[in-house]
């Protein structure tokens, strides 16, 4: 019998859930490392002015492609397809969302593993007084167990399926409630502390002021597609989170309160991280390991670093939560609409195959650090299961998910069909949109899959 489809009992919540669902690890995570191999300032600024003009607008058509279907992204593909008479093909747009989405997920939870072992390294004094080497060492020492990490991956899945046996409203909605505030408490405790204990006026400049020199191509692709990575466009998400969205909430203005929150959170990450790494004469250009090797030995050097080290990877741990709550909801929707599967079941079952999927990124640090399934492929040759997956969901499958989305609102959905839920007060706001989603967007998300491809 097919369930009730749900929605959230109120737009804060809402913005809430969808705020941490476009946090998570690409703000925590991913923002500073690249940040700091992309040169800073310059580095941040293509980011905004993508976000803000390429980004957002695909961000807004699909909460309202969600809002409109009232289902989970194949079915919501179909039925509005079926609206405007397209061909209902168009579901393959819903599927291709959902598993670049769930895919995702399973090597989050790795990562979401990784940070609780450091929540349990930082209270317990690991860090304090160890050296780069010792550090490092640390890291590694975790990598390179497969049992260890595939327990701490199995912990972090665990919590994420049990929040999602809740539902939205009792499971993402509470626990959104919940999570964001102390996130967002815990991240204005990092900055003070980095204010205090840091070179914070270094961290300004290396964040606000653009060294235009440092750009190259490769690095203004790389902030454009992590603008779309981080908001969380082409990847089931939004359309997800929008299908519970009621007629009552605003699309437009919900979008771009999803937007901001975003660069907003990872530039407060970033002055937490970055005037700490000043401080000690760090380079801010460690990559990946920033949050796992750099941070560490900055803790365990800096007066109460073992409260803040804590507290930063609690914070970290918040943040991969909400990641992974998103990458997960996506299939687990579809699995109740398309089979029947109650939540209670389906999230449980959903998540251990995530679990048994997540194993590749786990074993690709150790037992299968030598295994490559692209050998001999040029560049793709030295790709372990792991970096196959990270490059095939974010260099091929977002930007081709993001294409089709601009291509059916752009080209497809009759401009009066969707005039009336995106600004229906203002004909140059809904110009400006739909023809970023025609002629503007597509662009640098079809440079991005040929340069990625190439």
């Amino acid at each position: 019998m097919m369930q009730r489809h749900q929605h959230w009992s109120s737009t804060f919540g809402f913005l809430l859930a969808a705020m941490g669902a476009a946090i998570g690890l690409g703000s925590v995570w991913k923002f500073p490392y690249m940040v700091g191999t992309g040169g800073g300032g310059a580095f941040v600024l293509i980011y905004l002015l993508a976000a803000a003009t390429i980004t957002v607008p695909i961000l807004i058509a699909e909460l309202m492609l969600g809002r409109r279907g009232q289902a989970s992204p194949p079915r919501v593909m179909t039925r509005v397809a079926s609206e405007v008479g397209a061909s209902r093909h168009w579901a393959w747009l819903g599927i291709i969302t959902v598993i670049t989405i769930y895919l995702i997920g399973t090597y989050y939870s790795v990562i979401g593993g990784w940070i609780i072992a450091y929540v349990f390294e930082a209270a317990s004094g690991s860090f304090a007084g160890a050296t780069a080497g010792e550090i490092a060492g640390i890291y590694r020492a975790l990598l390179a167990d497969p049992v260890v990490v595939a327990f701490w991956h199995g912990l972090f899945m665990t919590l994420t399926i049990l929040i999602l046996m809740g539902g939205v409203q009792r499971g993402i909605e509470r626990a959104s409630q919940i999570m964001m505030p102390a996130l967002f408490l815990m991240l204005i405790l990092m900055v003070g502390y980095a204010a205090y204990a840091g070179e914070f006026v270094a961290a300004l400049r290396f964040l606000f002021v653009p060294d235009f020199s440092a750009l190259s191509a490769d690095i203004v692709l790389s902030a454009v597609s992590l603008s779309f990575f981080s908001i969380g466009t082409g990847m089931a998400i939004m359309m997800t989170y929008g299908s519970y969205l009621t007629r009552d909430m605003s699309v437009t203005s919900s979008a771009i309160k999803i937007a901001a929150s975003v660069p907003v959170v990872a530039l407060m990450v970033g002055l937490a991280i970055f005037p700490l790494v000043f401080a000690h004469d760090l380079n801010p250009a460690e990559g990946p390991g920033l949050l796992f090797v750099t941070l560490p030995l900055v803790f365990g050097q800096v007066t109460g670093g073992l409260v803040f080290g804590t507290l930063f990877f609690i914070l970290a741990c918040f943040a991969a939560l909400t990641s992974a709550i998103a990458g997960i909801e996506p299939i687990v929707a579809w699995s109740e609409e398309r089979f029947g599967i109650r939540r209670k079941i389906g999230a449980p079952l959903v998540g251990f195959v995530a679990w048994l999927l997540g194993l590749g990124t786990v074993f690709s640090f150790n037992i299968w650090s030598d295994v490559k399934p692209p050998a001999g492929l040029g560049k793709y040759s030295d790709m372990t299961p792991y970096g196959l997956l990270d490059f095939a969901t974010g260099n091929v499958m977002i930007p081709v998910a993001n294409i089709l989305i601009c291509i059916f609102i752009g080209w497809i959905m009759p401009a009066a069909a969707v005039r009336s839920d995106i600004a229906p007060r203002s004909a140059t706001l809904f110009n400006y949109w739909r023809l970023t989603l025609r002629y503007f967007a597509p662009i640098p998300l079809i440079v991005i899959l040929i340069m990625g491809l190439t």
